[in-house]
């Protein structure tokens, strides 16, 4: 998909990643940005909140909920309404949490790419669209902690 080539990624379409309670699907990652950008369609559900967590590196994130969420940036607290897009800067503890009202989407966009491979090293592959179920064992903390530590991102205690 790189080399100076245009392509198109479907609503539904993209690698399918089970991880943490979530439906991820991939838009785009650093294989097909040269590490640039990910894209990562983050389907959640209701009560879902990733830890508190900082990019050390060159990291930022967009988020464009799709859904209502609630969002931090360090003592920021906003409540974005779906199609919103929020910047989170590198260097700033951030996190969401989605209400227990219903599940939540949102479009996770990351520079430089890094937040996919966390995905794609931790997550199963998903047998079909829909969000997992209770058996799918949530992530060791310890790993979970390394891994994002080695993609620039560190989890930090609320």
């Amino acid at each position: 998909m790189s080399g100076g080539t245009g392509f198109v990624v479907g609503p539904d379409e993209g690698e399918a990643l089970w991880w943490a309670g979530s439906l991820n699907l991939m838009k785009l990652t650093g294989r097909t940005t040269a590490g640039g950008l990910d894209v990562v369609d983050h389907r959640v559900p209701a009560g879902y909140a990733p830890p508190l967590h900082v990019h050390t590196g060159g990291g930022r994130d967009l988020l464009r909920p799709r859904r209502a969420v609630s969002v931090r940036c360090g003592d920021e607290r906003w409540s974005p309404g779906p199609g919103s897009l929020v910047f989170l800067p590198r260097g700033v503890p951030h996190g969401f949490s989605v209400s227990d009202a219903g599940p939540g989407r949102t479009l996770i966009m990351t520079t430089p790419a890094g937040f996919a491979e966390v995905v794609s090293e931790l997550g199963v592959p998903a047998t079909n669209l829909v969000l997992p179920g209770p058996d799918l064992p949530a992530p060791d903390p310890e790993r979970l902690a390394a891994v994002a530590r080695a993609r620039g991102t560190a989890l930090v205690a609320d």
